[in-house]
């Protein structure tokens, strides 16, 4: 079972028509006589060139649309942003309107009981801005608080227990980006999620399976085992079933009718300050009232030509996305070859200091001092080059975290949107685990996050994730745990042309790296930068982590380098939407089912 629920989704596309002038030049490549929507799956454009947008010289294709484009890890989503795109929303209207779906269709990642960041640029204002809605820690939170009385850490109170609960961010999230950047109204928005939760959704088998993976944590609280399961527990739901959800279709109302105040005042907050309480929580109500989403300015940096503009902490992963990159930009990787054990061998060193460094030196910006302009700095990344050898893997336990210039004065979801006026976000959401700590709650339908699991419970420790972290990120009241969520815009001349991003708890910012180079180095189109075998990295444990499907010799001559190669499951599933003058291309990972590709 996997610990992370992330989701990634992006809009860039609308379907062709076959009078359109586009389909008729696409049929010069294709015998087609029908281009629509294609699911998990999406094409290759190279951004150094400009080749044909299809080639026969691909086996991956993306997804085209005109007028602007969705793609999210859940097909009744990706519909749902279309349909607002539709009827005249923004890309941060159609954002906001599946962020609340999903909260329904996605329940181990979708959320309304976690929180996020999402990246938006705003065509009119030529701006980008990074909207920081990450949990926060309650306020009688402590520093010791998950250690027993010898000192130890125990893991159970990060993860599955009250003290595990961040106050929730997405809602104040969701409706902050759609006062400041979106069109449409909230209940508008809102509308399809409550429709959905109201007379229900089918039960699809990824769903399905998702549930019976989550089984024993969903059936630990007495108030999730009648949301979940049918006759109070005694009987699993089947593929094919109706899934109602009554509750959260209320709560969703109150969110609709009283903004803000349905949800962090009134009944569900004392539902959800209540039942983090009795299962031995510090929550309180005053907690949820207090709570504000931040909107802050993202971490920028550059790429062969490419602007790059991440989320700043307390992400981690703009920084050390920007950070690697300077280091690579040191060697020549696209003659170098797209994951020969040349190329990824130099990329698992720069990963292992970015990590090292990680562990150091982040943590909440409103409460510790981080050195962002130091850890992205050219020189600094020139400085972490030198100390790369391209013949010997350097071991971990001799890699400790570098100098920066000084300080200035498994279930996560993301999504990404574009649409026809030039305007791009870029979403990453979760409960932390999969179904978070599994605690709906109690007559809410809302499930819980366990994103306290993302501080440093204890300097050297390392998390669900295997994450080390030190005093920069220890626990304290009001403060917002480090995180690995990663929403990317890549920019040329200006303007966006790639949204990327993915859940994958540590491999999420080296996921969302490999797609960015699989782009501007390698020269692929968005379906074969999103198909293509990923590799990962993050200093502790000394492991090079790779997918199935990199090829012997390869891995060969990376353990003749030194490099502890270790194969596991597929990482990640991003959802990415590039724009280019011949339209929307999306693509959609096959590493997730019932992801969707879509527009109009």
């Amino acid at each position: 079972m996997t610990k992370t629920s992330t989701h990634h989704f992006s809009f860039t596309a609308l379907s062709i028509t076959a009078n359109s002038h586009i389909f008729k030049r696409l049929k010069r490549f294709f015998n087609l006589s029908l281009f629509a929507v294609i699911s998990s799956v999406s094409a290759n454009i190279s951004f150094a060139q400009t080749p044909a947008i299809y080639s026969s010289e691909s086996i991956f294709h993306p997804v085209w649309a005109e007028h602007g484009m969705v793609a999210t890890q859940e097909e009744l989503a990706s519909k749902i942003g279309v349909d607002i795109l539709k009827q005249g929303g923004n890309a941060v209207d159609a954002g906001v309107a599946i962020g609340f779906a999903l909260a329904v269709t996605l329940p181990r990642a979708g959320n309304i009981g976690g929180g996020g960041f999402m990246m938006i640029y705003d065509a009119k204002k030529k701006r980008t801005y990074a909207l920081d809605y990450r949990e926060m820690a309650p306020s009688k939170a402590y520093k010791d608080m998950y250690l027993d009385k010898d000192g130890n850490a125990v893991e159970e109170l990060s993860r599955f227990h009250g003290l595990a609960v961040g106050v929730p961010g997405t809602v104040d999230g969701l409706i902050t980006a759609l006062e400041n950047y979106g069109t449409l109204d909230l209940k508008t928005v809102m509308a399809p999620a409550i429709k959905l939760a109201d007379q229900g959704i089918t039960v699809t088998p990824d769903l399905y399976t998702s549930l019976q993976s989550a089984k024993e944590r969903l059936q630990k609280w007495d108030s999730s085992i009648p949301v979940f399961f049918k006759n109070n527990g005694q009987v699993d739901y089947q593929i094919g079933d109706k899934f109602v959800q009554k509750d959260l279709a209320h709560s969703l109302k109150l969110i609709a009718e009283k903004g803000r105040d349905g949800f962090y005042k009134g009944e569900t907050a004392k539902a959800i300050a209540d039942s983090v309480t009795a299962a031995g929580g510090l929550m309180s109500v005053d907690d949820l009232a207090n709570y504000k989403a931040i909107i802050r300015d993202p971490v920028m940096g550059s790429y062969r030509g490419y602007r790059i503009a991440s989320m700043p902490p307390p992400s981690s992963g703009g920084i050390h996305i920007i950070q690697i990159l300077n280091i690579l930009e040191n060697y020549r990787i696209g003659e170098m070859g797209h994951n020969t054990a040349e190329t990824i061998h130099v990329m698992a060193e720069a990963m292992k200091l970015a990590y090292a460094d990680r562990a150091e030196y982040l943590g909440d910006p409103d409460f510790v001092e981080v050195p962002m302009k130091g850890l992205t700095s050219k020189d600094y990344a020139h400085s972490l080059y030198e100390q790369i050898s391209q013949e010997k893997a350097r071991p971990a336990k001799e890699i400790k975290h570098g100098q920066p210039m000084p300080y200035e004065s498994d279930q996560t979801t993301h999504f990404s949107v574009m649409d026809k006026d030039g305007n791009a976000i870029s979403n990453t959401y979760t409960l932390n685990f999969s179904y978070g700590t599994g605690m709906v709650a109690t007559g809410t339908g809302i499930l819980l996050n366990n994103e306290m699991d993302d501080f440093s419970a204890k300097p050297g420790v390392p998390n669900g994730y295997g994450l080390i972290g030190g005093d920069a990120n220890a626990v304290q009241g009001g403060k917002r745990p480090l995180s690995s969520m990663s929403p990317t815009l890549v920019f040329k001349n200006g303007k966006p042309i790639l949204a990327t991003g993915s859940p994958g708890g540590s491999r999420i910012i080296t996921t969302t790296l490999q797609i960015i180079m699989n782009v501007i180095d390698h020269g692929m189109n968005i379906a074969e930068a999103t198909n293509a075998v990923r590799i990962h990295h993050q200093w502790l444990p000394d492991e090079l982590r790779i997918e199935k499907g990199l090829n012997q010799d390869t891995i060969n001559l990376l353990k003749a380098k030194g490099q502890n190669v270790v194969e596991k499951e597929a990482m990640g599933s991003t959802q990415s939407i590039m724009h280019t003058d011949s339209g929307f291309f999306g693509a959609s990972d096959p590493r997730t089912p019932s992801a969707l590709t879509t527009g109009y």
